[in-house]
């Protein structure tokens, strides 16, 4: 998504643990020189010394300040890039397995039999346990192990906390053949994350023993979270018979820019009670938001603040409505409250100010001295 967003022109998009995975794929000559850019400057770093760990023989350099500082020194940017990940090759496959099995070795990455996994997963309750795919969006909705969460193993590196919040809980790597979920704990385990794991075989060799296979499709849906939910039919079918429907978005404010239920006004969970003081005699509420849990959640604390009041989710929340094929809105015609709830990140927004960018990398430049100063943070840079 980022890439597609905004990118150098004429480059290739080959996110996180991808790049050496499909790099044989797109560098042909040793003696090309790679250069690797994310928008920023964390994920170049991580990239180029990821391909360095691997052994490529090439010259391989990050770009400093990615697409964010080529901006900065007014150069054009590409947008809307339609380029997908370049598809990976028996030979590229087999180049990459020779330079991955190696970082497994001098890492001494460990790998997890399925049998180990279906006994931590029964265990759950008093050791947390986190499944990771780390394969591509696309890879993980046409089959996955039921109760792995998509996690690009690039994404998990940059933002870990924003996937798992137990950092000494055990964490299974899982995708197709071993390859990429080695790049990916080979960087977790630098990290200090002391419980990193690969699932042995890959997906396919543990899908009989860890439950099959699930298609995203039949994961849309978050059964048993809280009694009431409709579908997004019969929600439209309620929108156009009943007029007096209070119907709110509980959302990200972007994403109902973007797009969504015509009748809905847009608010955060939290401003709820003072929803009440401007709408106290709603008899009817319909919840939604871009994640069905967030609307199942609001659907409870509005049934507290509104008790006479029937009070509805949509299943699915507006993705549901979306695939339904219903009319959809964009803007935000009706906001209850402060649009405060999203921080534009200045490398993912195109119409980020020169300040922000630069702000950005005032702030990370600055992150060495401060993690030096707290004394808590720690990150092993010895190959084993």
């Amino acid at each position: 998504n980022e890439y597609r967003n905004m990118n150098i022109p004429g480059s290739t998009n080959l996110p996180g643990c991808e790049v050496t995975y499909r790099l044989a794929e797109v560098v042909k000559d040793p003696d090309t020189t790679i250069i690797i850019n994310c928008a920023g400057r964390t994920r170049s770093i991580i990239g180029t010394q990821t391909l360095i760990n691997a052994g490529v023989p090439n010259r391989v350099v990050a770009l400093k300040g990615g697409t964010m500082n080529w901006q900065l020194s007014g150069f054009d940017l590409e947008y809307g890039s339609p380029r997908p990940v370049p598809p990976s090759t028996e030979e590229g496959r087999r180049v990459a397995a020779q330079r991955i099995r190696q970082v497994a070795e001098t890492y001494h990455v460990r790998f997890v039999e399925p049998r180990t996994v279906a006994e931590w997963q029964a265990d759950a309750a008093n050791r947390t346990l986190y499944l990771f795919d780390v394969r591509q969006p696309q890879e993980y909705a046409a089959g996955h192990i039921p109760g792995a969460v998509s996690a690009q193993g690039g994404q998990l590196v940059q933002a870990t906390d924003e996937y798992a919040a137990v950092r000494n809980g055990r964490y299974v790597l899982m995708d197709d053949d071993e390859l990429r979920a080695i790049m990916t704990a080979h960087w977790l385990q630098q990290m200090g994350l002391p419980e990193v794991f690969v699932l042995k075989g890959g997906i396919a060799a543990a899908a009989g023993i860890l439950g099959g296979l699930a298609a995203t499709e039949a994961d849309h849906r978050e059964e048993g979270v809280v009694p009431g939910g409709i579908e997004a039919a019969e929600a439209a079918r309620m929108l156009e018979d009943e007029p007096g429907i209070l119907c709110l978005n509980v959302g990200a404010s972007n994403r109902h820019r973007e797009q969504h239920v015509p009748a809905a006004k847009w608010v955060v969970r939290s401003f709820l009670p003072r929803v009440r003081v401007q709408y106290p005699d709603a008899g009817h509420i319909l919840l939604t938001a871009d994640q069905e849990k967030l609307a199942a959640l609001a659907a409870q604390d509005a049934q507290k603040l509104w008790p006479e009041a029937r009070i509805d989710f949509i299943r699915g929340g507006t993705p549901a409505w979306m695939r339904a094929g219903l009319p959809f809105a964009t803007g935000m015609p009706c906001a209850l409250c402060p649009e405060d709830d999203i921080w534009y990140r200045p490398y993912t927004d195109i119409h980020a100010s020169k300040a922000s960018m630069q702000g950005y990398f005032d702030w990370e430049f600055g992150l060495v001295e401060k993690i030096n100063a707290d004394g808590c943070v720690a990150f092993d840079v010895k190959q084993r």
